[in-house]
């Protein structure tokens, strides 16, 4: 039994002609549950960003190193605010010195001294309070202000108050976001372990379609699919492997094919993969690998396929996973986000919180939405947010499969899911917003 139809026997209810939008993703989460790269090499961490880290982070030291005011203003020792002061009580103590950050302050101190203090200086020994500056009254060498305005302890962060050495301060499988590169900065390190970029070839196919620079002709488009998907996997962190415009024509196509098992992990194609007269990838693709060809309920991006291309000169490797999309514009861009996103993240080594779609965001429909139970709808939609209230999304241009221009006007996709009937003016729905995926 192949890998693909060992995975579909241990669905419940697999029909390959109507498959739900869950049913593809848990899918797709066996499927690429053991395809994550595993090679590993350490870079700078200028480079680091989006990368997946290959071994937990191990704090080397306690961030920060030592108890420091987190205001400016005047330290002093919090014992010697009153228990139960009256509202208008008020303390005052003698200025010592100035303690800056960056150094240590080594004066000596009195029993009713304070140290004037700059925010991320060292606390003194000894005084474990800071009073911010604009509750202060300062005359020469004095310091006073109401007891009443704040606690023992106040305005002070402890050492390791953010990390305690040798405390994990990253999770293998983690990808790098830009805090991840400051924590990792602030704990003195200059690189990273990390594990190599996924290797991701692509390429659209068809007669119908136009290279940049050809001239235009009757009945052709020009190919956009390739530059979509480049920019999506290039946002993703991945090694991009451009293999053009492929033509329908089967010998070539085999070739491509191939060519995309022997050079990358992944391959994401573009049309092909339904079944018309000249859609001659299903073909090659069924005759090189092991494949399934599904129609998922779903709007849009019905046709979908997916399976393993063995490596025709190292088979005993893993073979590279393929994604056949569809050939409309916004079929890819939304297939691509629903399934190939986050089984791109498990291949690219991300824990599975990492690798999760972000979370759906509530918002109210601006005006009724048609829909019909029985399939998933992604609907281009802007949300805006309304003062003390939930966001609001307007449905958003064109939503035709083929109308990429809705997409630029769009924010997010209004999901309306598999059981979800009509949506009236004010429903609550779900939005998967753009930002952090495209």
């Amino acid at each position: 039994m192949s890998r693909i139809a060992d995975i579909a026997a241990a669905l419940p209810a697999y029909d390959a002609a109507d498959l739900s939008v869950d049913a593809v993703q848990a899918f797709l989460s066996e499927l690429t549950a053991s395809a994550a790269v595993t090679q590993r090499e350490s870079v700078p961490l200028f480079e680091a960003l989006g990368r997946v880290l290959a071994e937990d982070i191990v704090s080397p030291i306690s961030v920060p190193p030592h108890d420091n005011s987190a205001m400016d203003g005047y330290a002093f020792d919090g014992a010697m605010l009153p228990q139960d002061a009256p509202i208008d009580a008020s303390i005052c103590l003698r200025v010592a010195g100035t303690a800056l950050a960056g150094s240590a302050w080594r004066g000596a101190l009195g029993a009713h001294d304070a140290v004037r203090i700059m925010t991320g200086a060292m606390m003194p020994p000894g005084l474990d309070t800071v009073i911010p500056q604009e509750f202060c009254n300062v005359e020469d060498d004095r310091v006073s202000f109401p007891a009443k305005v704040l606690r023992r302890g106040d305005n002070r962060r402890f050492t390791g108050e953010d990390l305690m050495k040798g405390q994990a301060a990253l999770r293998r499988g983690e990808r790098l976001s830009p805090a991840a590169l400051g924590m990792v900065a602030s704990l003195g390190l200059a690189s990273v372990p990390v594990l190599r970029r996924l290797r991701v070839a692509c390429f659209s196919t068809g007669d119908e379609i136009l290279s940049l620079g050809d001239a235009p002709r009757e009945g052709a488009v020009y190919d956009s699919n390739r530059y979509t998907v480049f920019g999506l996997l290039a946002r993703l962190g991945c090694e991009v492997i451009d293999l053009g415009l492929v033509r329908d024509d089967p010998a070539t196509l085999a070739a491509t094919l191939q060519r995309a098992a022997r050079e990358a992990d992944a391959i994401i194609t573009s049309g092909g993969v339904s079944a018309g007269a000249a859609d001659h990838t299903r073909d090659v693709m069924q005759q090189l690998g092991d494949m399934a060809f599904w129609r998922v309920a779903m709007r849009p991006g019905r046709p979908l396929a997916v399976g393993l291309i063995p490596r025709d000169e190292a088979p005993s490797q893993q073979p590279a996973v393929l994604f056949g999309l569809p050939g409309n514009p916004v079929a890819v861009m939304v297939t691509f986000l629903a399934f190939v996103r986050p089984a791109l993240l498990r291949m690219m080594g991300c824990h599975e919180a990492a690798a999760a779609p972000p979370p759906l965001l509530r918002a109210r429909s601006a005006s009724a939405i048609r829909k019909k139970p029985g399939r998933t709808e992604y609907q281009r939609g802007f949300v805006k947010a309304v003062a003390g209230a939930l966001p609001e999304v307007c449905v958003a241009g064109n939503q035709g499969s083929g109308v990429l221009s809705s997409m630029l006007e769009a924010n997010g996709l209004v999901v309306l899911h598999h059981d979800q009937g009509p949506v009236a003016a004010g429903d609550e729905v779900d939005v998967m917003m753009f930002d952090g995926c495209i």
